[in-house]
């Protein structure tokens, strides 16, 4: 008989509660909570949540814990993940780091593990060594039609999952943290051989913020003009949209090589962005052949509403949504500080970023908080 894992779930968004629910199947897996949406918590009381089977059907969970309480939260977990946006993650570190377990290893990770994550958890859990940090590379299902603490749906699942650690961590501890990711997802899980693999795969950083310029930038049909329906991320991406798009992905790879040639480091499983998606998705896409095809008919994709405000006018796109203050500050500020220190011209990707920027109106905190002082030495 396996022994108890007891898995802490940071966040109760919609991968929050899918990954809660999803581990609840599993024999010998407890599960706890944390989170500050007290709609959550008081539903728990008295209710499970259910997770939508994409196939029809649904799978129901009564969790060990759900809680705001880190000490109440975080006892005797094995395994935290954190699926807080990349712009929460800091004070959430901060929250938690005096109540991990300090009897034993603790593997705590992020969900997808970009914006520099192995960096920040560095320095936030510096008094706690015994955490074994890791990220994975991207989230393991897609997940919409969240109702806080009744139900989520369940959308397209990747085919591989990829594991990145510290480059401080042991190849026990990463072996260990390998068994128990295998224990809690059915689909197979790799090790990558360098966290920098995650922080430089092509996704959200680059794919939010391209849309977006595509659709009201400088150059985009609906520059200064409102939108009659609110729209979809990528059912109703413009042409413009994956043309900046597939120019940052250029970008981005010349990055990947830069990083090769200063740090040694073999950047191979870091594929172009259609390529990633395709791997990932397979025969749910339609139509593989080029960006725009393969984000218009990538089944796991469909109905993921891009973040509109209703003005008097019409709708607009909302700055205050997570592309921005995520993706913007936290992703795509890590990539354009790496080619600075790189000396790399990176044309697209600073445009882009900078005009995000001034639509968001500044950077209220980002990456460049954690980036390391000394990268790329």
């Amino acid at each position: 008989m396996m022994a108890q894992l007891n898995v802490v779930i940071c966040g109760g968004g919609r991968t929050g509660h899918l990954s809660a629910v999803l581990f609840k199947q599993l024999p010998g897996i407890r599960v706890s909570l944390l989170t500050n949406n007290r709609e959550v918590i008081e539903r728990h009381a008295h209710a499970g949540i259910s997770a939508l089977l994409p196939e029809g059907g649904t799978l129901s969970a009564h969790l060990d814990v759900v809680s705001s309480d880190p000490d109440e939260a975080l006892a005797d977990a094995d395994v935290v993940i954190i699926t807080v946006p990349a712009q929460a993650r800091p004070a959430l570190l901060h929250a938690i780091a005096g109540s991990l377990p300090k009897h034993k290893p603790v593997y705590v990770g992020a969900i997808p593990g970009f914006c520099g994550f192995d960096w920040l958890a560095e320095k936030a859990l510096a008094a706690r060594p015994n955490a074994v940090i890791w990220g994975m590379k991207d989230v393991p299902h897609t997940a919409y039609a969240l109702q806080p603490g009744v139900s989520v749906a369940m959308g397209g699942a990747k085919s591989t999952l990829y594991v990145g650690t510290h480059e401080r961590e042991s190849g026990p501890a990463r072996q260990a943290l390998l068994a128990h990711l295998q224990r809690l997802y059915a689909a197979p899980v790799e090790l990558l051989a360098h966290y920098l693999e995650i922080t430089l795969t092509p996704g959200n950083p680059i794919m939010h913020p391209s849309v977006v310029y595509g659709l009201i930038g400088p150059y985009a049909q609906w520059h200064d003009k409102p939108f009659a329906e609110p729209l979809c991320w990528w059912t109703d991406c413009p042409e413009l949209g994956a043309y900046f798009l597939e120019r940052c992905d250029e970008e981005s790879q010349l990055l990947c090589k830069a990083v090769e040639q200063r740090l040694g480091v073999d950047m191979s499983s870091v594929l172009p962005l259609k390529q990633e998606i395709v791997a990932a998705y397979q025969e749910q896409i339609r139509d593989p052949r080029t960006m725009l095809s393969v984000l218009r008919t990538n089944q796991a994709y469909d109905s993921i509403q891009a973040p509109m405000m209703k003005t008097v006018d019409g709708y607009v796109i909302d700055k205050e949504n997570r592309a921005f203050h995520e993706d913007v500050a936290f992703g795509l500020a890590v990539l354009v500080e790496m080619g600075r220190r790189l000396d790399l011209k990176l044309s697209h990707i600073e445009e882009i970023f900078n005009w995000n920027v001034a639509y968001m109106g500044g950077l209220r905190s980002s990456a460049l908080d954690y980036f390391p002082q000394t990268w790329p030495a």
